[in-house]
């Protein structure tokens, strides 16, 4: 399903002047906003969604934030411009005493999406803190290369923003990069255990749930070690084992390959054709004609 954030806003005394530029890039959506503000003039916003907020225009200083709407307005750093993270479904308070005109950018982040595109978990603190009001030039520099990317008539190519927006995501979350950890390898047991298994098994299909029962492990973790020991994951080295097996079928009989096939697991000769071929390099029929006795 593609990505939808999930805004609503009650907005008092704001007008949109322009309409509103937009981009979508991978786990991230960017909305730019030019608006004039009336004395007075108020907005209360939620998202299911964590955001980012950039003032990249301001027009006298006085536009601020709350986070409780009767709260007092948090102070602004200095200068007319600032930043906010909200995270998911937080609401936020804006208001300005004074007539102006604001240019911001909203980020709204697929946060799913970007833990996959980074390959990890991503600090479930971090994503849940507020961050209001504050200034940071490395971020404010890339939000106004992504606004100018929602608003240039001759845009880059995605990859383009991509790069952005991920850049930006990474220095906001202050992602640091990891160290590769010494992946856990399975007991000689446990390794022997299981190999023996699918040996035995080779021509039928075998359950993840199987394996690490007979190493009393976890599934994620037997997965994970059965790798680290043999440099192939489970369901490849079965495979392997299985394709073996029909090799001595081949070799010793003279059975059709279709009857092969179905003895083997397979769902018809198509497909044990192209895993055979994946595995030992050639196709079932030429390998019986190089190696029959």
């Amino acid at each position: 399903m593609t990505f939808q954030p999930g805004m609503t806003s009650t907005l008092e005394g704001i007008t949109v002047l322009e309409d509103l530029c937009w981009r979508r890039w991978n786990g991230v959506i960017a909305d730019v906003w030019h608006a004039a503000c009336a004395p007075g003039a108020s907005g209360e916003y939620v998202s299911r969604n964590a955001r980012l907020f950039v003032l990249l225009e301001n027009e006298g200083a006085g536009f601020n934030v709350r986070s409780s709407p009767r709260g007092p307005d948090l102070p602004p750093p200095d200068g007319p411009t600032h930043i906010s993270y909200v995270p998911a479904g937080v609401p936020l308070w804006s208001r300005t005493e004074r007539p102006r005109r604001v240019r911001h950018l909203d980020l709204h982040f697929d946060v799913p999406t970007l833990s996959q595109r980074l390959g990890e978990e991503l600090d479930a603190e971090r994503l849940d803190t507020p961050n209001l009001m504050f200034f940071d030039e490395r971020l404010f520099a890339l939000a106004k290369l992504i606004a100018a990317e929602c608003t240039s008539p001759e845009a880059h190519h995605d990859l383009y923003g991509d790069g952005l927006t991920l850049a930006l995501f990474v220095d906001l979350m202050r992602l640091g990069r990891r160290m590769p950890s010494a992946q856990p390898k399975l007991a000689h047991w446990q390794l022997r255990r299981a190999q023996d298994f699918m040996e035995a098994n080779a021509l039928r299909n075998i359950r993840l749930q199987e394996l690490a029962a007979l190493t009393e492990l976890s599934q994620s973790y037997f997965s994970r070690a059965f790798k680290a020991a043999t440099g192939m994951p489970p369901y490849q080295w079965h495979m392997t084992a299985r394709i073996r097996k029909v090799q001595e079928l081949l070799r010793q009989n003279d059975l059709p390959l279709t009857e092969i096939a179905l003895m083997a697991g397979f769902s018809d000769q198509a497909h044990f054709t192209r895993v055979f071929r994946r595995v030992a390099g050639t196709t079932p029929a030429a390998w019986r004609r190089a190696h029959r006795n």
